[in-house]
């Protein structure tokens, strides 16, 4: 019998089905789900992966479980995360793992006691484009890295929505909400840590719900001068063959790259990389695929070995969403 189990505390978002679907892979089995509000988000994986809902969530925290999985609104999940610290539970929470500085200081205390392991689904990472790009930039190809932008544009769907999506306290709002992924890829692209980032977040739209904010632009700076642009909205058209058309530039002194995430309708919907250099003419590079999935990546974490997405990524990426948050400029139509 498999007594290798897992469970679900939290299921406002559809993200944490990555990580059922690649802890059932990695041979656990899952407790349950807990959600109170989203039902019909929990009975669908409940279904699809069958396995149970259940009503208490002290079902999940029985010794038989070894992690938890965690998408529940973006502002309570640090309470499940002290939860499971006291439970003696390892944690792998969708993003944005803590929406202030309040939960980010309430974040550092239970990484800095050492009892569990705090995972978070920064799956670009583990995107093969992007980690294509990585290895790229750790050969050289591109040469010194002068600067990257990346641009994030997403479907709003706003009928689809649950009401804490529109408050900025609940959410953390668009900056914090989506650019965590981009402070992310900024460290682990460039191997250098972030000085500064300042810009606006704009609202022109739904004043019916005058704390939520539809678009994001920042400037970066980092370490030895490297600049970075970073820009996110919610306006993917309907019509568009994706949810968001990310796209991802990088120039260096010996070459640029441009990543196309979600492909381009008139070439392939799958992904691109397309790279000139000073040495390359212009070519479209075959992609690698990671070594592992993030769920397999934090699981090697837990059992002692060396992970690519460390506790100390989860904090700084952290960090410096909540800094850009604090110093941005919010304005509205």
């Amino acid at each position: 019998m498999n007594t290798r189990q897992f469970s679900i505390i939290g299921c406002q978002h559809a993200h944490i089905g990555i990580f059922i679907g690649e802890m059932l892979e990695l041979g656990y089995s899952c407790a349950g789900i807990y959600e109170e509000e989203n039902h019909e988000l929990a009975r669908s994986f409940a279904d699809k992966f069958g396995i149970p809902v259940v009503n208490d969530k002290e079902q999940l925290l029985s010794d038989s479980v070894e992690i938890v999985g965690c998408a529940s609104i973006n502002d309570e999940k640090i309470g499940v995360i002290e939860m499971c610290e006291s439970r003696g539970k390892h944690i792998m929470l969708d993003k944005p793992a803590v929406t202030s500085a309040e939960g980010l200081e309430r974040l550092k205390a239970v990484i800095g006691r050492g009892r569990i392991q705090v995972g978070m689904l920064l799956t670009e990472r583990f995107h093969p484009a992007i980690y294509t790009l990585k290895q790229q930039i750790k050969q050289g190809v591109l040469g010194d890295i002068v600067t990257i932008g990346m641009r994030k544009p997403h479907r709003l769907d706003a009928a689809k929505r649950p009401a804490w999506f529109f408050s900025k306290r609940q959410s953390g709002g668009i900056l914090i909400d989506l650019l965590v992924h981009d402070f992310d890829l900024l460290r682990w692209l460039t191997g250098k840590e972030i000085d500064t980032a300042e810009g606006v977040v704009g609202k022109t739209i739904l004043p019916e719900h005058p704390s939520f904010y539809n678009t994001v632009s920042l400037q970066v700076v980092m370490q030895e001068g490297v600049v970075a642009q970073l820009y996110a909205d919610w306006h993917t058209p309907q019509k568009s063959w994706t949810w968001g058309d990310g796209r991802i530039f990088v120039t260096g002194t010996e070459g640029f790259a441009e990543l196309r995430l979600s492909g381009d309708p008139f070439v392939s919907e799958d992904a691109l990389m397309l790279q000139i250099t000073n040495r390359e003419a212009p070519a479209i590079v075959p992609l690698v695929q990671p070594p592992c999935s993030i769920t397999a990546d934090f699981i090697r974490r837990i059992q002692g070995f060396d992970s690519i997405l460390t506790h100390d990524d989860i904090v700084k990426t952290s960090e410096a969403a909540v800094a850009a948050d604090q110093r941005a400029k919010y304005v509205k139509k």
